[in-house]
């Protein structure tokens, strides 16, 4: 059972570690990855059962406020001036992916109070083959809810099934995007840090990482969306300023979990 001295701790740990300035970081080279990723994933529409639509469908129910519009209209302003941006955004996704990588390295390696040795090739393959596993384990959060809804449209077509239960297959969606987010969390604490663990050493950070990362996007998005007036403030590049906001936030949530499994693993080892 977590106690007052766990939230104590966890305070220090923060402070100690310099965690904003670690998320402000990692929030930099999170942005510096968005578009190439994106360019990347709409590039190979082409060749999956899926849409530009789903892609940034899934980006939406997250995003806050007029994010959606900026990334939207980026996005299409870039694909625009050049159709044949695959090699371009495989090769700007996986650098710019690793020098996020990195940055959730160094965080890591701080929480845990060990130095990175490990030399810059094996870290940058690291890094490569981490971002391979997180294109394919989002492409398949994509493709299961398409093949999910023809499936349950077919299952109510021959089964005589309720109309209730397409609603209810099509909130799956949300079920499968939050399973995909806690297994890429789950796989950069078990693989991040530069010490020795095991994967279930992961599962407390990556249950706050996931759960607190839904949550403070879907309340962020509502401030936005009802309480602030970022676009009243700051004109055109209010939506620029939430993104980075929101982009922040989720960095520091990530790292707080790397500091969650840090705290157990060291009490572990101190029992």
């Amino acid at each position: 059972m977590v106690d007052l001295s766990f939230f104590r701790q966890m305070w220090h740990r923060i402070q100690e570690d310099d965690v904003p300035a670690l998320a402000a970081q990692l929030a930099y080279f999170l942005l510096l990855s968005l578009f190439p990723l994106l360019i990347f994933l709409v590039t190979l529409v082409p060749y999956l059962p899926i849409t530009e639509v789903d892609i940034l469908a899934f980006f939406d129910d997250y995003a806050p406020g007029d994010t959606m519009d900026l990334i939207r209209n980026s996005l299409e302003d870039i694909m625009e001036k050049d159709g044949k941006l695959l090699s371009f955004g495989l090769i700007a996704t996986i650098w710019t992916a690793s020098n996020g990588i990195n940055a959730i390295v160094t965080a890591f390696n701080r929480a845990y109070r060990v130095k990175e040795t490990r030399s810059f090739i094996v870290s940058r393959l690291m890094a490569i083959i981490l971002t391979f596993a997180m294109i394919f384990v989002f492409l398949v959060a994509l493709i299961l809810p398409v093949f999910g809804k023809e499936i349950g449209i077919w299952l109510f077509a021959n089964f005589g099934l309720r109309e209730e239960f397409i609603h209810v297959w099509n909130m799956l969606r949300w079920l499968i995007s939050i399973l995909i987010l806690f297994v890429v969390f789950l796989g950069l604490y078990w693989i991040a840090p530069n010490k020795k663990l095991t994967c279930i050493s992961g599962l407390p950070g990556s249950v706050f990482a996931t759960a607190g990362w839904v949550l403070v996007s879907i309340g962020f998005s509502y401030y936005v969306s009802n309480i602030a007036s970022y676009t009243a403030t700051y004109g055109s590049i209010g939506a620029i300023i939430v993104l980075m906001l929101w982009l922040y936030l989720s960095a520091y949530i990530i790292i707080i979990g790397g500091e969650i499994n840090a705290y157990f693993s060291e009490k572990k080892a101190g029992c």
